[in-house]
């Protein structure tokens, strides 16, 4: 079972490094200039794909949050756990190269008055306030309990406040699911596809190789943890001396609790 896993990752690994290169070569070699940004608006085949990557995985991060207080499958909150760490780092990956972007074309890394930016600031700031939380609570269950119920809330309010900001009446940042999306020309549209689509699959291959990781980890944990009770035990008076132990954490500590 372990090596099928392990040879459907390498797949998955292979599938996305092929998809990230098709991707790169569109980008360089089949996409034609922006008349007006020039080369740096290459930065929108990284830009706008993670970020909508990133804000999918805060979603699905909620959904995965609703999934363990339904059944308590400590599995899901593994999951919840890792789409958002994942998302926390491509939110990274978006808030530099807009940063980047913004000062080729507007002479300013940032500007407070565009609705587009601060929003994601926003959400990408309530996210981070997700690690404290979660390590501020030393007992299994109710870390996991309280990181689901705020994935759940966190991830609602995604959706609603990309809705509130596009009802804004005046924008800087392009709308590029919209005005700008539709009017790219088609070698654009079909270079933003297939890197939306690489992106997409890389976040989904860091996030399975992230929690093979964490399952690992904890496998390896809980069998030390038998050894070493195995060895107290087996020493003269071993049943006080294991008594002092601490009590073995369930299957959802797989490195989700710090």
């Amino acid at each position: 079972m372990t090596a099928l896993r392990s040879n459907r990752l390498a797949l998955l690994a292979a599938a996305t490094a092929c998809l990230l290169a098709l991707a790169l070569a569109l980008v360089f070699f089949y996409a034609p200039l922006d008349a007006d940004q020039g080369f740096v608006q290459k930065i929108f085949y990284v830009h706008v794909p993670s970020a909508i990557v990133a804000l999918g995985g805060f979603v699905a991060a909620g959904v995965m949050g609703a999934l363990y207080l339904r059944s308590g499958n400590p599995r899901w909150d593994l999951r919840s756990y890792v789409s958002i760490h994942l998302s926390v780092i491509f939110g990274c990956v978006v808030l530099a190269t807009g940063s980047i972007w913004a000062r080729a074309s507007w002479g300013h890394w940032w500007l407070w008055d565009e609705p587009v930016l601060v929003s994601f600031l926003v959400i990408f700031l309530l996210y981070c306030v997700y690690y404290p939380l979660r390590y501020s609570i030393d007992d299994r269950e109710r870390q996991a309990r309280a990181a689901s119920v705020f994935a759940i809330t966190a991830g609602a309010f995604v959706p609603v406040n990309f809705i509130a900001v596009r009802l804004a009446e005046s924008f800087t940042h392009p709308r590029v699911l919209s005005q700008t999306g539709g009017n790219m020309p088609g070698e654009m549209r079909l270079t933003f596809l297939v890197a939306l689509a690489a992106v997409a699959l890389l976040y989904v291959t860091l996030c399975r190789l992230e929690i093979a990781a964490k399952t690992l980890s904890a496998q390896v944990s809980e069998l030390r943890r038998a050894l070493e009770s195995a060895h107290v035990g087996a020493l003269p008076g071993g049943a006080r001396a294991s008594g002092s132990q601490a009590p073995s954490t369930p299957a959802t500590s797989t490195g989700t609790g710090g």
